[in-house]
């Protein structure tokens, strides 16, 4: 009997140093046999944010480990692999250089193909981590450095819907919750204030909310809550802005999420349509749930990954490594990292995305 493909991913696009072994079992849904994550929060806390260099130098220090781990963890041998998948990008660019070097050494060493991932593809298919999904299917991508609506339409087809014309929605988060006095990462303990405060006690601006399309805007809002933190003098008062900006991105997604629904359906033709939210900020249980309210209204499936595949991870790599190495869809050893590297390469990089208001 043939045996099953078994990938190793690697993940070094940011402050995450991460490595998980996967394989496919014939069902569509490959089986996750290790995915090890090793977090540098504690390097970054003090400095309020990534600081490039020492996390490539962090990335460099752990990666040997962490692939050990992760392939300890699966039960296998570095004999039994079949491919070696790295991000390549989008990212920094010194950080996604560690785990590229590394992935290519190793392809060298085991005399096995190399395979380039792009991040943002991982995120994109993460869900069939767990779950049968057709294509196409529309994706809101949500992170640290990237929102974006897509058309999913195939492995390395996708059609750009609608983006952020300045900050990610991740990043103001980020940047909502340095206002407020939290400790970096700051944008999942918002969901924690917020369950404390009234959310109607501020009224925020939602920028572009009745234009530009599925475009959406969040530098407005986050300077609107600077302007509030100037006045807060009281630890309630900081739970009430955190509920009334939770509250402000819900009805922004709420809203921008059924144009997107609209979009998606004048370029597609599906019996069954399936909405993907992914990336870090899927993990936030108040936009899954709001997410969910305006998917059933437009009767799509709303899907979300598991909490622990949301933020950056190995396995959604391996994934796409996974589906590559059956189309034999190789690289070459001198494969570029690309910090700029978008999923729909008709759309522009730039600020503003090419976006017309």
């Amino acid at each position: 009997m043939q045996k099953e493909p078994l990938i190793l991913g690697i993940e070094t696009s940011c402050d995450e140093t991460a490595a998980s072994i996967i394989q496919n079992n014939g069902s569509g849904v490959p089986k996750i046999l290790s995915n090890i994550i090793s977090s540098q929060f504690d390097v970054h806390k003090e400095f309020g944010g990534v600081v490039p260099d020492l996390a490539a130098r962090a990335h460099v220090e752990k990666i040997d480990l962490i692939v050990k781990e992760a392939l300890k963890k699966s039960g296998k041998n570095f004999s039994e692999i079949d491919a070696v998948a790295a991000t390549a990008g989008p990212g920094l660019i010194v950080c996604l250089t560690v785990g590229l070097n590394f992935a290519k050494g190793l392809s060298i060493s085991l005399n096995k193909p190399f395979i380039s991932v792009n991040h943002l593809e991982g995120h994109a298919l993460s869900p069939k981590l767990h779950t049968n999904l057709d294509f196409p299917y529309l994706l809101l991508l949500i992170s640290g450095g990237h929102t974006q609506f897509l058309s999913v339409n195939g492995l390395g087809n996708y059609k750009r819907l609608g983006t952020t014309i300045d900050d990610a929605l991740g990043e103001a988060f980020d940047k909502t919750a340095k206002l407020l006095g939290v400790d970096f990462p700051g944008g999942p303990q918002i969901e924690i204030l917020a369950k404390k405060g009234n959310p109607d006690e501020y009224t925020l601006p939602k920028p572009i909310i009745n234009k530009g399309g599925c475009n959406l805007s969040f530098a407005g809002l986050k300077t609107a809550v600077l302007k509030v933190t100037k006045n807060i003098n009281y630890e309630k008062e900081k739970y009430n802005l955190a509920a009334s900006f939770q509250k402000t991105i819900n009805e922004i997604l709420y809203k921008k999420t059924k144009i997107a629904f609209k979009e998606f359906k004048k370029i597609n033709k599906t019996k069954k349509n399936a909405f993907v939210v992914a990336g870090g900020v899927a993990a936030n249980k108040s936009i899954r749930d709001i997410l969910t309210v305006a998917s059933r209204e437009e009767k799509f499936e709303p899907i979300f990954p598991s909490y622990d595949l949301c933020g950056d991870n190995a396995a959604m790599i391996a994934l796409v490594g996974l589906e590559k190495f059956k189309l034999k869809k190789f690289d070459k050893l001198d494969c570029p990292a690309k910090p700029r590297w978008p999923l729909d390469k008709d759309a522009s990089f730039l600020k503003g995305a090419g976006v017309q208001l």
